[in-house]
């Protein structure tokens, strides 16, 4: 039996070592639109898009452990990040394969599907069903057609490889991504940096609470934490661009560290801490950029890698209501381009 010093130390090491790992491996890439051939990996399936049948073939002859699916679009930076970064990296690519079978839907695709439960629909239809803000997003199914997790945007390979090892060893059955982060990534407990500061946050006391009366302004809330890389590269982006924190300007914009205790009024008048608001929104990346209306709703997250392009068109989204037209952000951006 190991020693209590022993896995201290072995938390320690964790804390030390993890996070310069997912540093190390989050890629830095132009989101603007652009043509771009995103070639999907030869060992996708190729489906008829009954998922019904395409995850007994998983399950059943390929005794893999369930079924992904893939919605993307063309054009689009991240899917290119996922088929190239992460698919790309070979311990990835080969214990996908040996866990999942891969099935792509195209998000503006008109071909019907299949789901689990037998419900018939166009690609486009499950997309929005789905409510699939981002691509790429992904499903895993499990061997019972349940969902056992759900990915929105891209995640560099550290976390992504977390997902796969979270589904396929069936963690999934007894706590939440979060939770399972949590014993690979444990709170550090000795002093680093702090978070980066901005002149667009609003200062402490956090209270939030817009169930009683309106607020003038939809509000922002940044979770990050310290020693975050992703935080740094997304601050960098926006400290630059003019057009990003004008858009900034017309929200209420709060900075959170999500593993603190900082007490927060929540948007619906709770009181908790920071990192107990963070656990009920199932927050599992940093930095996660949350929206609320002005009465206190959630309209929209982004708690996924992001870029200037894909922000910006976010911000506009909520700025303009237009979650209130457009059951999907991705509906929203096509029709602002027709």
């Amino acid at each position: 039996m190991e020693s209590r010093g022993a896995r201290a130390c072995l938390a320690l090491l964790l804390a030390l070592f993890l996070p310069l790992a997912e540093s190390a491996s989050l890629p830095e890439f132009d989101d603007a639109p652009r043509p771009r051939e995103v070639r999907e990996p030869e060992w996708f399936e190729t489906s008829f898009l009954d998922l019904r049948d395409d995850l007994a073939v998983a399950t059943g002859a390929h005794r893999k452990r369930g079924l992904v699916v893939y919605f993307h679009q063309e054009d689009c930076a991240y899917c290119e990040a996922l088929i190239d970064i992460n698919f790309g990296t070979e311990d990835i690519r080969r214990y996908t394969q040996q866990n999942f079978n891969v099935v792509s839907i195209d998000i503006w695709g008109s071909r019907e599907v299949v789901d689990p439960q037998g419900n018939i629909l166009t690609e486009r239809q499950y997309a929005v069903r789905e409510e699939t803000n981002f691509t790429p997003s992904l499903i895993f199914y499990d061997a019972e057609g349940n969902q056992a997790l759900r990915l929105r945007g891209y995640y560099p390979p550290y976390r992504f490889r977390a997902a796969l090892e979270f589904v396929a060893d069936g963690h999934y059955r007894r706590e939440s991504f979060r939770d399972y982060l949590a014993h690979a990534d444990p709170p550090p407990k000795f002093e680093l940096g702090d978070l980066n500061e901005q002149e667009f946050f609003s200062p402490a006391p956090y209270a939030l609470d817009r169930s009683r009366q309106s607020a003038q302004l939809p509000l922002l809330v940044f979770f990050e934490q310290r020693d975050c890389h992703a935080c740094d590269i997304l601050h960098t982006l926006i400290a630059d661009d003019v057009d990003t924190l004008a858009l900034l300007d017309q929200f209420e914009t709060v900075q959170l560290d999500m593993r603190s205790g900082t007490p927060v009024i929540t948007p619906s008048g709770q009181r908790a801490s920071a990192v107990q608001w963070a656990d009920e929104l199932g927050l599992f990346y940093a930095p996660a950029l949350v929206f609320f209306d002005t009465r206190g709703n959630e309209v929209m997250r982004v708690d996924s890698v992001v870029r200037l392009y894909r922000l910006r068109r976010v911000l506009r989204f909520v700025l303009e209501k237009g979650y209130l037209e457009d059951a999907t952000y991705q509906l929203w951006r096509r029709r602002q381009q027709q």
